[in-house]
């Protein structure tokens, strides 16, 4: 029996895919196998190669299981590939979303010591100016008598201070930050108050009715130390104030003066 050849494609052909080569090369092995074509078919030419008619049907076998064997290792290795490419893009986002996540509770954690530490300060800074500012020794006053007044009143022939106006019972401040060094009994300036300032000046409070501090007590500016009165060498309710150099009496300064270059206005 003749067989006549195949005339050549005009033009490339594509060749099969190894799913539909696969599936060809299974056919072909059942056609073998179950109609015995080859066999009947093909044995003389087969005896004349090698004197086996089973060798080429069970070449062809080999052939086609090798090719899907070596094709199902070569599928199972890109699906690895692609698992592990996988895992380690999901292992990198986490790792990213870590390492951004700690960057941003770093800088939140460095902005808030930041904004803390401009609080304190500012809080620092608005105690120190408190502590610097003095203030009247007492609360919408005015002098009622002026400093150097003269008059026998006066042991020493003049006003060693000034005089507010105030009933009694009224509240006196301390002008500025400083040191209690006399509380208590005075003499002609009855119960009375000696406060030394940081700057090394002292400011006398006399003629009240009680006393809110000590002896050694730390006061600030504004804080009580007194209620006014009449006590000591006067003729009626108000507070004697006066501005020294020293703790002593004869020290004296302009207190007018003095209380206006703190930035009190009298």
């Amino acid at each position: 029996m003749a067989f006549g050849s195949r005339p050549a494609g005009s033009g490339k052909h594509r060749g099969s895919s190894r799913l539909s080569r696969k599936t060809a090369g299974y056919a072909g092995i059942a056609a073998l196998a179950t109609t015995g074509v080859v066999g009947s078919f093909a044995a003389p030419a087969f005896a004349a190669d090698n004197g086996n008619t089973h060798s080429a049907p069970d070449n062809a076998l080999g052939a086609v299981v090798a090719e899907d064997l070596a094709g199902d290792i070569e599928d199972q290795a890109a699906s690895q590939q692609r698992a592990a490419e996988h895992a380690a893009a999901k292992a990198q986002a986490e790792a990213d979303a870590k390492q951004r996540a700690s960057e941003a509770k770093r800088l939140a954690e460095a902005k808030a010591k930041a904004e803390r530490e401009a609080a304190e300060r500012a809080a620092r800074e608005e105690e120190r100016k408190r502590l610097n500012t003095f203030v009247s020794p007492l609360d919408s006053s005015y002098v009622s008598t002026q400093y150097k007044a003269g008059g026998g009143m006066w042991s020493s022939g003049s006003h060693t201070g000034i005089d507010f106006h105030a009933a009694s019972g009224t509240t006196v401040h301390a002008v500025g930050v400083g040191v209690v060094v006399e509380a208590g009994w005075g003499g002609a300036y009855g119960n009375n108050v000696v406060i030394k300032h940081n700057d090394g000046t002292y400011t006398q409070y006399g003629h009240m009715s009680s006393l809110s501090v000590s002896v050694g007590q730390q006061v600030t500016p504004g804080q009580q130390i007194g209620l006014s009165g009449s006590t000591g060498n006067s003729s009626g309710p108000h507070l004697h104030f006066e501005a020294r150099t020293g703790a002593d009496y004869g020290s004296d300064i302009d207190p007018i003066s003095y209380l206006r270059s703190h930035g009190v206005s009298v």
